[in-house]
């Protein structure tokens, strides 16, 4: 039998060698597929928010992860297409910006999880079973709220003291306007105020309806949530000037665009948090397990110089409640 004697500088070697060959074994990188219904500008904040909210979780892009963006410009065919491109690419999961973008992920994958940063009401948008227990391949965050509904016509009404008549304009093809109409009819009855409901199906009847407001002598209007209007906020913001109507949004972008004001919750909040669904369903969570979760923080932004164009005077008290004011 030969003996055979390593020498500790030898010994040390070849553990400095199988480390340093360790070391270089490739790690996976996780794609993440990220789908918006409109242009990037319009959501490029909620995508820093997402962005960040990786970053703080240990997730760097070009490095252990790689997003794979895409924005469908407000086309619904074109969501469809890079729904089906981004299962193509095999993503790990797929994060959605909005309910038409969901739709079309839902559409095009059972197995891929895919979490939504936003949605009106993801249960009769059928994309979960429940907020508890979602129950498949979808989870994310709602912006749920009904008391929203309330609160959006109370601001309205102590702005406009005179209101009586609101116009409201949404969008019936838009998952959860059934439900936003149902709440803001409960909180007009309380209110004493009546509703007119307009649909926008079309870029061109975005003019007629505002038109249709001020002929129809409407004390103010609110605007519902819809991917379809962020696209086209600059024009209907245009339009709520000139028709003179005080008009109240559902996001951010339109009062820092002009519009007069805003109230719901933080959208960017929400994108920073969807990070934290990637993180737990990328360390092997499922979502079917992961409860939806509502949103915790809600904003109050409003714009001095759209309120001086149609000539209306905000009270100090709605002013020192708000959370921005745009001068």
């Amino acid at each position: 039998m030969r003996k055979i004697f390593f020498r500790p500088t030898l010994c040390a070697a070849l553990i400095a060698l199988s480390s340093s060959v360790e070391a270089q074994q490739p790690t996976k990188v996780l794609r993440i597929g990220f789908l918006a219904g409109t242009k990037p500008a319009p959501v490029a904040a909620r995508v820093a928010a997402f962005r960040q909210g990786l970053r703080e979780l240990g997730y760097v892009e070009g490095k252990n992860i790689v997003v794979e963006y895409r924005y469908a410009e407000a086309k619904a065919d074109r969501e469809r297409e890079l729904a089906a491109e981004l299962v193509g690419l095999k993503v790990d999961i797929i994060v959605t910006a909005g309910p038409s973008v969901t739709r079309a992920a839902k559409e095009a994958t059972t197995t891929i999880p895919i979490v939504f940063a936003q949605d009106g009401d993801p249960v009769a948008s059928g994309f979960v079973a429940s907020l508890a227990r979602p129950g498949g391949n979808i989870t994310g965050l709602s912006t749920l709220a009904p008391e929203l509904s309330g609160k959006r016509l109370e601001l309205l009404k102590e702005i406009v003291p005179k209101l009586s008549r609101v116009t409201l304009i949404g969008s019936s093809t838009e998952p959860g306007t059934a439900q936003f109409l149902k709440e803001m009819e409960l909180a007009a009855g309380s209110l004493k105020v009546k509703l007119q409901y307009l649909d926008v199906l079309s870029p061109k009847d975005i003019e007629t309806v505002f038109q249709a407001a001020a002929k129809g002598s409407a004390d103010g209007v609110v605007m519902l949530g819809s991917a379809f209007f962020n696209t086209h906020r600059l024009r209907i913001v245009e339009l709520a000037g000139k028709n003179r109507l005080p008009t109240t949004y559902a996001r951010p972008e339109f009062v820092e665009d002009g519009g007069l004001m805003t109230y719901g919750p933080s959208i960017n909040d929400l994108f920073q948090r969807a990070a934290t669904y990637v993180d737990k369903i990328l360390k092997g969570a499922k979502p079917a397990d992961l409860p939806v979760e509502q949103a915790k923080k809600f904003e109050l932004i409003i714009n001095l110089k759209a309120a001086k164009q149609i000539g209306l005077t905000i009270p100090q008290k709605v002013l020192a409640r708000a959370d921005r004011v745009i001068k």
